[in-house]
């Protein structure tokens, strides 16, 4: 039985579709709406912005131009915040600003194409229960069939995917498939997936097997640092919202939970494990990694993480 890897992660993510053109080139054929298919492609540098120190980690880019001139970005975001929709929209438009290097009339400039996998629900309300593709362009609000083109931008929500089984959109359905279906606890691997030449070939590639211990270790240290981030942004997000309720509910649900944590805390800290390692350690074994391997990450002893994760009941 195989052993996978999460296609999702950075390090995964990029040795499937950042270094193999076909396989890039059928993942975008698949999703995105062209009028006509890409047959070649041309990986460009993926650096348009400077890094967002709190997303740095969060972030997958491959960018690409085809023939036509067309350019494709491709990002994974593990975690949804509304500023993702400004910051895809401006790497688009840097994107289509710097065709202007080389096209000296306006009539030149080719479109550019955001496709973003989000493994999170972020559009939740009831009428948008089953709508998981989000494709946005510039088109007029009274005719929406009149669009200035240059750029178009999809949002597609990984947790909200049930597979079609549709014949006609079958590539679509199996990419969909590898991005949601195949992770670390992956016991048996779809049949559909293995009969698809290029579905089948990135299952080789997201194999455990197929990488060294130096990049599993950038690996499970990248999964780290996104259950990390993504708590810092959860708890940012509840210290705010915490601020619009009655001060003294505030106050009062507050101080329960400092009573009701302040204890474990200051164990820790008096073992020398700061309580951000606490959180990373919680995290950690919440995404599945195993103790001793939190151990070298964290560089403390597996007896220490074991008595962390006794201390907040997530171990027996």
């Amino acid at each position: 039985m195989a052993h996978y890897l999460d296609p999702k992660n950075d390090l995964i993510f990029k040795r499937v579709f950042g270094e193999h053109k076909h396989l890039c080139m059928s993942l975008l054929n698949s999703m995105l709406p062209l009028s006509t298919p890409i047959v070649s492609l041309e990986y460009q540098t993926a650096e348009l912005l400077p890094e967002i120190e709190i997303l740095r980690n969060s972030i997958v880019d491959v960018r690409c131009t085809d023939l036509e001139g067309r350019q494709f970005i491709v990002e994974m975001q593990m975690h949804w915040t509304e500023s993702f929709k400004s910051r895809v929209l401006l790497n688009a438009a840097k994107a289509y600003v710097k065709q202007l290097d080389k096209n000296k009339q306006f009539k030149l400039l080719q479109p550019v194409y955001a496709l973003n996998f989000v493994d999170e629900i972020f559009e939740k309300s009831p009428e948008m229960v089953n709508e998981y593709y989000h494709h946005y362009k510039i088109v007029n609000i009274k005719d929406t069939e009149k669009q200035i083109k240059g750029l178009e931008l999809i949002f597609i929500e990984l947790p909200k995917f049930k597979p079609q089984h549709r014949a006609e959109k079958r590539l679509y359905d199996l990419w969909m498939r590898f991005l949601t279906e195949i992770n670390e606890i992956t016991e048996e691997t779809p049949q559909e997936l293995l009969e698809n030449e290029f579905t089948k070939e990135a299952l080789g590639y997201v194999e455990r097997a197929a990488y060294t211990k130096g990049q599993l270790d950038a690996y499970y240290q990248w999964k780290i640092d996104i259950m990390t981030e993504i708590a810092i942004v959860d708890d940012a997000l509840e210290k705010g919202h915490a601020k619009g309720h009655a001060k003294g509910h505030a106050e009062g649900h507050a101080e329960g939970r400092a009573e009701g944590h302040a204890e474990g805390r200051a164990e820790g800290r008096a073992e020398g494990i700061t309580e951000k390692t606490e959180q990373v350690i919680i995290n950690s074994h919440l995404a599945g990694i195993l103790i001793d391997t939190i151990a070298a990450i964290t560089n403390i002893t597996v007896e220490q993480v074991t008595e962390v994760l006794k201390r907040h009941n997530k171990i027996v």
